[in-house]
């Protein structure tokens, strides 16, 4: 059976948030945060890659360096297991609602409802950016500016969640990830909705896509760098009137992702945050 790399730590309650700041781009799958009394916080992250978990164990005591990290081997069965009570059903919104398998039947019927069988890829719903991007895509549905039939890239797809989203809306569309490891997890959840047909999975960059190919609505919930870097690539791929959702930007990012876009004359987002991170939204993109 497979192991993982269990690493704990601990910081002061006051850099609690730094942490998880510090966490965010290199813990994509997420982590677990546990309060010791009102003076401290416990990190827990459980890693599959053992030479990389070493190299992120090497930095968080660099940066944290009273933290009291260490670490342990775990049977991967037993990681999933401790999910069953640490996952719970997540409201994104008043459109979606994000479910674990165990829980499925449990949802409510007024939400639509997105089952996440939890694994080590971006996209549980429990970070914010993700409940940003799925609340954003309730609310663009609900002003009636995307139909079913319309087609989207979900870019940087994780888990597939915001994919599985557009799909059980009845929109088609592609999921492309740079991660090899995502793909899978992504296809099996794709298989748990049963929106397997209404969506494709590719390993890549936006590179990777046909020469022309535009969607009516791109979501990338990626990391302000890449999304600054990759501004002229992401809108050639958006059609004319369609829609763009960009998050996993912090609060203090996003005048300079705005910048980015704005530049190159779709004008200003709406920018809606929550806690310390933000969701970028042009509803029609015009060039």
């Amino acid at each position: 059976m497979s192991t993982l790399l269990k690493i704990e730590f601990q910081v002061g309650s006051e850099e609690a948030d730094l942490c998880s700041t510090f966490l965010s781009p290199r813990v994509p799958h997420g982590w677990e945060e546990i309060p010791i009394g009102q003076e401290s916080m416990l990190f827990r992250i459980f890693l599959e890659d053992h030479p990389l978990g070493m190299e992120l164990m090497r930095e968080i005591e660099k940066r944290f360096p009273e933290c009291g990290i260490k670490y342990s081997e775990q049977e991967a069965e037993e990681w999933a297991m401790a999910w069953k009570d640490f996952f719970n059903p997540i409201a994104c919104g008043e459109r979606f609602e994000i479910l674990p398998p165990w829980m499925s039947e449990q949802g409510h019927d007024d939400m639509t409802h997105i089952v996440i069988e939890p694994k080590m890829a971006f996209g549980t719903g429990h970070h914010p950016t993700t409940s940003l991007c799925l609340e954003t895509i309730g609310e663009v549905v609900k002003h009636g500016i995307l139909e079913k039939g319309m087609e989207f890239l979900d870019l940087g797809t994780g888990s597939g969640i915001l994919g599985i989203g557009l799909c059980k809306l009845g929109l088609t569309g592609i999921g492309i990830d740079i991660d090899p490891q995502a793909i899978p997890c992504a296809q099996e959840n794709l298989e748990i909705n049963r929106v397997d047909d209404s969506m494709k999975l590719l390993v890549g960059t936006i590179g990777s896509l046909k020469p022309g190919q535009l969607f009516d609505v791109v979501v990338a919930n990626i990391l302000s760098g890449p999304l600054i870097e990759m501004a002229g690539d992401i809108l050639e791929r958006v059609k004319p009137g369609g829609v763009l959702i960009l998050s996993g930007i912090l609060s203090e990012q996003a005048n300079a992702v705005a910048a980015a876009y704005a530049r190159r004359g779709i004008g200003e987002p709406e920018i809606t945050a929550q806690g310390e991170w933000v969701v970028l939204v042009w509803e029609k993109v015009e060039r």
